[in-house]
């Protein structure tokens, strides 16, 4: 049975940061992740995470400016201090927080780049971030994410549709980016929301990214709602992950349609509690 991890900047919304790791237990969660955890001390975290029996599973290297557009910077020339410098940061709080994985984000493509010197950067920091981190225990992972869609609209911070201009976009380009680093602690993060707007053909995916696959996402597709909403059939991708022998976690990265615990029916087969229906 696959293993779900909560996605606090998307689940639980309904509460200050700090207590969504609480919910999360509440509603049947081993597992957590999010995307930046560097706004918080990494013994404030580490302690929401031991009082409430969770693992860290995921979060994400720094990604620059946010606001201003950023989506990571492994893969934009002229920022490899930055990107080097964050690195610290990033093993300090794997450390702190036990989590063996971390998301390297490649970010924005500007319009004309010369894409070959894109990928000499991307290729190059991806090999720093994963000799830098092996020492430690830690993986790193790289994930295609849609770059025709953007923000989404009334939704907390770090919720997007997709990431407009976004380097590293299909299954295939990030098995390739794989091969060319040539790292043993390199991996593959796949978002099946992502997957399924640019390439559908999901299940073969899996079987395809298999080998090189440490980290599931999911959401329904349109919309990034819960998976019980859309065009996708997750209890067949469940279940073929099982067949398969995938040992990752499944990273709840959806924005609940009417609430987090009205919304977690879906999850009643594996373990996850919705909230109570109320006799009429």
């Amino acid at each position: 049975m696959p293993r779900f991890a909560a996605n606090l900047h998307y689940l639980f919304a309904e509460h200050p940061f700090l207590d969504r790791f609480q919910a999360a237990a509440e509603a049947g969660f081993r597992a957590v992740e999010f995307q930046v955890p560097y706004g918080f001390t990494p013994a404030e975290l580490a302690a929401r995470l031991r009082g409430n029996d969770l693992s860290m599973v995921l979060f994400d290297a720094p990604m620059g400016d946010w606001a201003a557009g950023e989506r990571g910077l492994a893969a934009v020339p002229g920022r490899e201090g930055e990107f080097r410098d964050g690195l610290a940061a990033v093993a300090a709080y794997a450390e702190a927080l036990e989590c063996s994985l971390v998301h390297v984000m490649a970010g924005v493509v500007a319009p004309g780049a010369d894409l070959d010197e894109v990928e000499r950067t991307y290729l190059a920091n991806l090999r720093l971030a994963a000799q830098t981190l092996a020492p430690r225990g830690v993986g790193v992972v790289i994930e295609p994410i849609n770059a025709k869609l953007g923000i989404s609209a009334d939704a907390p911070a770090y919720t997007t549709a997709g990431m407009r201009g976004y380097y590293l976009n299909h299954s295939w380009q990030a098995r390739q980016i794989l091969a060319k680093a040539a790292c043993e602690n390199l991996f593959l993060h796949l978002d099946l929301y992502h997957a399924q707007i640019l390439e559908g053909n999901l299940a073969q995916t899996l079987r395809d990214c298999l080998p090189q696959l440490r980290h599931v996402q999911i959401a329904g597709v349109p919309g990034r709602h819960e998976p019980d909403r859309g065009e996708i059939h997750y209890p067949y991708l469940f279940a073929l992950l099982d067949e398969l022998g995938y040992e990752g976690w499944v990273g709840c990265e959806y924005k609940p349609f009417a609430g987090t615990r009205q919304g977690l029916g879906w999850g009643a087969a594996y373990g996850l509690h919705a909230t109570p229906s109320r006799a009429v």
